[in-house]
């Protein structure tokens, strides 16, 4: 069981490191999709370069057949059924979002973090809203 599942982009990498980082110091336990086994093994290492992993992986031809996508989707729903929260790191991609909306569906606590420039009537599925990694963090008592 997860207390945090992170959903953001994976361009978004340090952002999402430290915020899991942070979370954990806070001896919270956190699913973050760029830690999972799956991700190391199918998208890129923590060492590597976050827009040319993500280059490589949007170039996986006949996706919706490859086990390897295949087995980064099913990792990431398993954790996120197994997760109290889901957090919305922005700037994130439609996968994010997709999963923000399962959560939702899921009936978890659903939490915004960064600025949200349009209106979007679909963003009252969070529970919570902060405008900064830090903002969030200080909400947790000492």
């Amino acid at each position: 069981m997860y207390d945090f599942f992170i959903a953001s982009r994976y361009r978004n990498k340090p952002e999402v490191l430290l915020l899991a980082k942070k979370l954990e110091e806070k001896r919270k336990k956190v699913y973050c999709f760029i830690q999972s086994d799956a991700s190391r093994k199918h998208v890129g290492t923590l060492e590597d370069n976050a827009e040319e992993a993500m280059k490589k992986y949007e170039a996986i031809e006949n996706w919706r057949e490859d086990v390897r996508i295949k087995e980064i989707f099913e990792t990431d729903m398993h954790a996120l059924r197994n997760s109290e929260a889901l957090i919305l790191l922005l700037p994130a991609g439609k996968s994010a979002h997709m999963e923000a909306g399962a959560a939702y569906g899921m009936g978890k606590k659903c939490i915004l973090i960064g600025e949200q420039k349009e209106t979007e009537s679909l963003y009252f599925i969070f529970d919570e809203t902060f405008s900064t990694i830090d903002a969030f963090l200080s909400s947790f008592p000492s």
